[in-house]
């Protein structure tokens, strides 16, 4: 269980993929205009991370060590072809939209990099719950810039989710205010950066607070076992 709760707080925070490794970054700052978009490109991720992972952890005893970089990309680039087709039947407005940077997940360096690191040395339940932290933990950032780019520049949230969940969502969309001028710095490729950015920041502000806290208490416990032992 310890194990698991330290993927877990890996892959979603100590150890993110895009906030920390800074890893997937051509994808992430570019289709991340909306919610929908990042979070159909996270899930795609998500999904050839979790099924790269399994693939990887049951072949490695067998694949010689020489060969296992190219084998390893060979099973990413399956799982993003089967993941590009599904996805062309299923969601095709929505893979029009994302275009050339599905494909491109084969050249995310978290998956090979996890891959590398993390399944080819454990079992298979550790790798799968490896991917799905990883992936869980690059979706939410995907989402979190994708959302403060379409709120800054559109004044909406979740526009086009029918998209990715079909007709039922066509009235999820959030209008949170209506501008006859969109802020285009949010939209244009510059407001990824700039809100990439800030998150980055927020997180390493969170860090930094929670380290201070974490020695006050420190320097608290170890004044009272001073005084208890004199």
């Amino acid at each position: 269980m310890t194990d698991f709760r330290d993927l877990s707080l890996q892959g979603i925070w100590k150890n993110n993929p895009a906030l920390v490794q800074l890893l997937g970054l051509c994808p992430l700052l570019a289709v991340t205009a909306t919610v929908v978009n990042g979070l159909g490109l996270g899930l795609a991720t998500l999904l050839v991370l979790v099924g790269s992972n399994v693939t990887v952890s049951l072949i490695r005893n067998i694949v010689r060590n020489e060969i296992r970089i190219p084998v390893f990309v060979m099973i990413i680039a399956g799982f993003v072809t089967i993941v590009q087709l599904l996805m062309n039947a299923f969601t095709y407005e929505l893979y029009l939209a994302l275009g050339i940077f599905i494909p491109l997940i084969v050249t995310n360096c978290a998956i090979i990099g996890r891959a590398e690191a993390y399944a080819s040395k454990n079992s298979v339940g550790a790798a799968a719950f490896d991917g799905l932290m990883m992936g869980l933990g690059f979706t939410l950032v995907l989402v979190l810039l994708g959302g403060l780019r379409e709120a800054l520049g559109g004044g909406t949230l979740l526009a086009g989710a029918d998209r990715l969940f079909g007709p039922v969502a066509k009235d999820w969309t959030l209008t949170l205010f209506t501008t006859e001028h969109p802020f285009l710095l949010a939209i244009l490729p510059p407001g990824a950066f700039l809100g990439m950015g800030l998150l980055i920041a927020l997180k390493n502000s969170i860090d930094a607070h929670i380290a201070a806290r974490q020695t006050v208490v420190h320097q608290k416990a170890t004044r009272a076992r001073v005084t208890a032992e004199n």
